[in-house]
C-alpha cells in the first residue's frame, strides 16, 4: 500500500503548506476532488481540480494521494481505504 501525504483540514499550518495549483488556501475537499473558492470567483478559471500543491516540497499530490483529515477523524473513508464509519 502506498503511503498518503496526511493533510489535516482544520489545520492552520497546513492551509498554508497545502494549496490549490494557484496558490490559494481557500480550497475545500469535495466529491473525491478539490474546489477552490477563489478560482471559482474568477470566470476564466474552473474552482474544480484535481491536485494540492506542497509549497514546502513543490510536489503536486493527486486526491488519491492524500490523506485528508478533520477533528473527528477521516474526511473520505472510502479513498483512504478504511471502509464506512
Amino acid at each position: 500500500m502506498v503511503s498518503k501525504e496526511v493533510v489535516r483540514i482544520e489545520d492552520r499550518q497546513d492551509r498554508w503548506r497545502y494549496v490549490c495549483p494557484r496558490g490559494h488556501r481557500s480550497w475545500e475537499p469535495t466529491n473525491h476532488h478539490f474546489w477552490c473558492q477563489k478560482c471559482a470567483a474568477h470566470d476564466d478559471v474552473d474552482g474544480v481540480f484535481e491536485e494540492l500543491s506542497d509549497r514546502k516540497t513543490g510536489a503536486l499530490l493527486a486526491r488519491d494521494r492524500v490523506r485528508l483529515v478533520t477533528q473527528v477523524g477521516p474526511y473520505d473513508r472510502d479513498l483512504d481505504g478504511e471502509g464506512p464509519a
